[in-house]
């Protein structure tokens, strides 16, 4: 069951880069429920809405899905773009209208209600509407907090740790970071000016304040989608340095899984598939990564 989840969540997120269009919204208590609010006769499309319930940020089922369409439309003053369910404009579970940026965006939002059964609406099969709902709500709101948790992680970041060299269990880890890791870490000084420090403890080392910082200002300097994007994959690959290579352009989204996988998949070559176990991580891994890197990049589109 697990895999099968993990594979339909990937399924949904290959179709929605394939720009499928989508409809919607209507209004929506805080429970689990959703209610839409039937227009009265002399209602227009533009005064119906539906929120979803914050148990949506969960992953929860829902409710049944209520509309029949799902597509995209003009903001109403002009300024980006709206998700409609039939007549109906979407809102986010703090009802505030989910209003996009991009058109590709929306439409690859919409992609992701238009692709939900009928026997339930199922937020982790959304991980691009999630996203959008972070970027409008929690990360306004909570910026400073983001950053700053981000930082307190970045000196014990995947890429500066290294397998012992001289370790008959660790020295293939070891070889393979050399390899794939360390192109990274001469990008790093290469784009932030400031070489880092590689260390093999467990409870990892103290980079260059100058790297630091170099590092913050990134963080500090990008926009609310941009920060929700970098956040998502850093808490994916455990990695803050991996994220900023990919949105600096320097690594795709293969590479990057290779890299926060290495040592994993290492073992997995010597010892062999957990079926159920490595694959389903695996699979949960691509759609975490590869959601946050569509997102990041269709909000960049007009």
């Amino acid at each position: 069951m697990a895999t099968t989840l993990a594979a339909r969540r990937l399924l949904l997120l290959q179709r929605c880069a394939a720009g499928r269009r989508l409809l919607g919204t209507a209004a929506a208590e805080a429970s689990d429920a959703i209610y839409v609010g039937k227009p009265s006769p002399v209602a227009t499309r533009d005064e119906t809405s539906v929120a979803m319930p914050m148990s949506f940020m969960t992953g929860s089922v829902v409710g049944k899905r209520f509309y029949r369409d799902a597509t995209v439309r003009r903001a109403d003053d002009g300024n980006g773009w709206t998700v409609m369910l039939d007549y109906r404009t979407l809102k986010t579970p703090a009802k505030r209208q989910l209003k996009l940026h991009s058109r590709a965006l929306a439409v690859a939002i919409a992609a992701e209600w238009e692709f939900q059964e009928q026997d339930g609406i199922r937020p982790f099969t959304m991980p691009l509407m999630k996203l959008a709902c972070t970027a409008l709500e929690r990360v306004p709101l909570t910026r400073a907090k983001i950053i700053n948790n981000l930082m307190q992680r970045f000196h014990q970041d995947l890429v500066f740790c290294r397998s012992p060299a001289d370790d008959e269990l660790t020295k293939g880890v070891y070889e393979k970071q050399k390899e794939k890791i360390d192109p990274i870490l001469d990008w790093v000084n290469t784009e932030f000016g400031v070489k880092p420090v590689v260390y093999t403890s467990f409870l990892g080392g103290k980079q260059d304040e100058r790297l630091a910082k170099a590092v913050e200002t990134v963080l500090k300097d990008a926009n609310d989608r941009e920060l929700a994007s970098i956040d998502a994959m850093a808490s994916a690959a455990h990695s803050l340095v991996i994220p900023l290579a990919i949105f600096r352009g320097r690594l795709g989204v293969e590479e990057s899984i290779e890299l926060i996988r290495l040592e994993e998949d290492h073992q997995v070559d010597k010892w062999g598939l957990v079926e159920g176990g490595h694959d389903v991580d695996i699979a949960d891994l691509k759609v975490q990564m590869s959601s946050a890197v569509v997102f990041l990049h269709l909000s960049r589109r007009q």
